[in-house]
């Protein structure tokens, strides 16, 4: 039986260069296992839906459907939004098994991509000192999620040997704006902020925006669809595919000697 179809799943957006990141991630994914059948499918604002690639899947006789929700501040669950699409296209494709894996979450190896982005901006910015740093996140309501960005935050002060705060967009916490004026207050006048943001989004560009007013001397860009993204995302869908196999059926009985 040939695998489960693999279908990114995504927030959209009106803005094109905010979708492409997700495409580039599916092209990218595609070309390192061509034998695996890759799709993109978007919550909102742009197509494909999840029911539409579904349904386009089962046309061509897919059987089996894994989706991956690309959030990288859900650590076990994906969001709301996400898994009313995937009940969506249950409901219109009963034939077709699907399953959602877990989320991309805040794992640690991001920082790494975190690392970069920043250097990218801050040699742009031609900023060559640093004193403290800022983890602006979108911001999650989940405690073991929140928890874990903590530590990311955490082991980003460890690497640096700098304080860092980390922000929250949204729920309980500093936001971007209070998170950099604590530090500026504590006499750290050169603040960078890296974004724990896979794809340049409206709430991305809020956040930079109000970083840099509130005395930020960078920002970094996005994540993007780097090759430590992909590996999570090709990760979760070998352990999803792996619950659609039946459990428990019998094996077929061996034919008695003689």
């Amino acid at each position: 039986m040939p695998a489960p179809a693999l279908v990114l799943l995504a927030h959209g957006s009106r803005d094109p260069k905010v979708v492409a990141v997700t495409h580039a991630m599916r092209k990218d994914m595609q070309e390192c296992r061509p034998s695996l059948d890759v799709h993109i499918a978007f919550i909102d604002h742009c197509p494909p839906t999840g029911p539409q690639v579904v349904g386009q899947l089962a046309r061509r006789g897919v059987q089996e459907v894994v989706f991956v929700p690309l959030e990288i501040g859900s650590a076990q669950h994906a969001g709301a939004e996400a898994l009313a699409a995937v009940e969506k296209a249950r409901l219109s494709h009963p034939g077709v098994k699907m399953i959602a894996s877990r989320p991309i979450g805040p794992e640690a190896c991001l920082l790494g991509l975190v690392d970069r982005r920043l250097r990218e901006a801050l040699a742009r910015k031609h900023v060559e000192q640093l004193d403290a740093l800022v983890l602006s996140t979108a911001g999650v309501d989940e405690v073991r999620s929140r928890s874990l960005l903590a530590r990311r935050g955490r082991q980003w002060a460890a690497n640096h040997r700098l304080p860092v705060v980390v922000a929250h967009a949204t729920g309980a916490g500093p936001n971007v704006v209070e998170a950099v004026q604590h530090l500026r207050g504590q006499g750290r006048r050169h603040v960078a902020v890296g974004s724990w943001f896979l794809t340049g989004d409206e709430t991305w560009h809020t956040q930079a925006m109000q970083a840099i007013g509130a005395g930020a001397v960078s920002v970094s860009a996005p994540l993007g669809g780097g090759p430590e993204v992909r590996e999570i995302a090709m990760n979760r869908y070998v352990v999803a595919a792996m619950d659609l196999l039946p459990i428990g059926e019998d094996e077929p009985a061996e034919s008695a000697a003689g």
